[in-house]
């Protein structure tokens, strides 16, 4: 039997005076408590993350669109919503909802030639423009955006400082516990795979609903980057380095020789911790080989999409397969070729279904609007 991996408590700071439960957690982890029997992977007890799970099949949602029009993206968008059955059920626990976004690298990490960092590597802000202004007519009273920047310049620099004061939405940076007394220790379960904690800012446990909007988008370790994988930025990079001064969550990774499995099942720590309960993925405009342009191959790509579903492994994987990649497929194969495939490991965490015949797939069809990018080498 081979050996579950240690737990790595990091350095934590002690919440004083913060909330640390969460109604939507409790309720959503209620409705699945009883899939954590006899559960087990690479030897290891593990607990499934509540993914709004049904008896039906998964709905996942694709629709058309060939630029960030405002107008545009806001119909498309209220068409995607429509068609996975409206957003009422994501609202049921409560109207405060956190939407997080992907602004990885931040600004001096540079741009591709001729493209932007909205067209190419970073969620637009139009797209969660539209996502805010549909949740606040669905019912939404506060609405947060949330996201671990590398600067604070990033907000007004990537159009989010000005969109957010537009729809009535609060920017929240992840790096702080502002507005609260300190970070909230926040537990991935009783049988983590890595973590046994996360330092979260308290407003993660104490929202209704949470909401990744992602690009769709090749990553050089994890394979794909979508709303699974965009949970990473929860949480400061500050606290998860090995070496003071690597700027980047380097001990998510670990050492070399420890990254293909551990970087996959951290990915599944997290989303256990702060469950996704609605995923949007970016793919209007966005990038193939890399998910910045840190990665020498990575260049622009021009999809056209948009997707929507209430189950992020199984927006994930449709996303993953527009691509032209299977998302059932693992290390060394494409796209996984540096690390194991966390879609895979979340199946075995009882998070839902990777296998496209298992997902419903609505609005555009997937065979249309596939196109083949290239794996990140």
């Amino acid at each position: 039997m081979k050996q579950c991996m240690q737990h790595h408590r990091q350095p934590a700071q002690t919440p004083a005076g913060v909330g640390q439960s969460a109604i939507s957690r409790r309720e959503f982890l209620k409705g699945v408590g009883a899939l954590a029997a006899g559960l087990a992977l690479a030897g290891c007890g593990v607990e499934p993350a509540p993914q709004n799970l049904t008896g039906s099949s998964p709905v996942v949602a694709i629709a058309k669109a060939a630029n960030y029009d405002r107008a545009l993206i806001r119909k498309q968008m209220e068409t995607l919503l429509d068609a996975i059955g409206g957003v009422q059920d994501v609202l049921a626990h409560g109207t405060r909802v956190a939407i997080k976004t992907n602004l990885t690298g931040g600004i001096q990490s540079g741009s591709l030639p001729g493209i932007s960092e909205i067209e190419s590597f970073l969620t637009h802000p139009e797209v969660v423009r539209a996502v805010a202004e549909l949740l606040r007519d669905a019912g939404a009273k506060e609405i947060f955006i949330v996201e671990a920047v590398y600067e604070k310049e990033s907000w007004p620099y990537y159009g989010y400082e000005s969109m957010a004061k537009e729809v009535g939405a609060t920017l929240v940076d992840l790096n702080y516990a502002e507005p609260y007394a300190d970070f909230a220790k926040t537990s991935p379960g009783t049988q983590p795979l890595i973590y046994e904690e996360f330092q979260f800012n308290p407003i993660l446990n104490e929202i209704d609903a949470f909401v990744s909007v992602s690009k769709m988008k090749c990553h050089n370790t994890a394979g794909v980057t979508h709303s699974m994988k965009n949970l990473f930025g929860l949480v400061p990079y500050r606290f998860y380095e090995i070496n003071k001064g690597d700027r980047y969550r380097s001990a998510f990774h670990g050492p070399a020789n420890e990254t293909r499995p551990r970087l996959p099942q951290v990915i599944m720590d997290l989303n256990v911790a702060r469950p996704v309960n609605l995923s949007i993925i970016d793919g209007v405009l966005t990038s193939e080989a890399g998910e910045g342009p840190w990665i020498p191959a990575m260049g622009p790509i021009k999809s056209g999409l948009l997707m929507a579903g209430k189950n992020a492994l199984a927006t994930d994987s449709v996303a993953t397969a527009a691509m032209g990649f299977d998302p059932t497929a693992d290390y060394p194969d494409e796209p996984f070729v540096h690390a194991n495939n966390h879609l895979n490991i979340a199946v075995k965490l009882g998070m839902g279904t990777n296998k496209l015949d298992e997902i419903k797939v609505v609005g555009e069809k997937l065979a249309d609007v596939t196109q083949q990018f290239k794996p990140s080498y």
